[in-house]
């Protein structure tokens, strides 16, 4: 029991530190339900041609285990073509595919959506030569994450 309430704890730092904006984690104030959010979310990728591979949610996980959760619900998605090109620069990038945007409400009741800047991907794998597709990927998830969140 004690083993898992210190990995909990390092867990829970661990986004605390990244919800605060370290380490390219961007988090962007929704005006909308962590539900309405993330319908905002799966239509924008609809529209702009990328596949969403699953939406978890998260709070059923912890209802289902006799947990509570506020809403919180992960949006898997992303473009074959895209996620290829930055593979064939460097095959280890394929532990960090699909992309990823997290959708949540937090204690006061306000929703927000977070993901990791895709500069953390350059700095993790071998993508000097995928630059212009990072920097692709960059623009892309902004305007996901504005449009979701407007």
């Amino acid at each position: 029991m004690k083993r898992i309430s210190i990995s909990v704890l390092t867990i829970i730092l661990f986004i605390s530190c990244q919800a605060n904006g370290q380490d390219g984690f961007h988090k962007i104030k929704s005006n909308h339900s962590v539900e309405a959010t993330v319908t905002k979310l799966s239509e924008v990728l609809a529209s702009k041609g990328m596949t969403i591979f699953s939406t978890i949610d998260h709070q059923q996980g912890a209802v289902k285990a006799g947990l509570e959760l506020r809403p919180t619900t992960l949006v898997i998605f992303g473009n074959p073509k895209v996620g290829t090109a930055l593979m064939q620069c460097d095959q280890r990038i394929g532990l960090a595919l699909p992309l990823k945007m997290l959708v949540w409400q937090d204690d006061d009741g306000i929703t927000w959506l977070g993901y990791w800047a895709p500069s953390n991907l350059s700095n993790a794998y071998n993508l000097d030569s995928c630059s212009e597709t990072l920097e692709k990927v960059k623009n892309a998830m902004a305007n996901f994450a504005k449009a979701a969140t407007s």
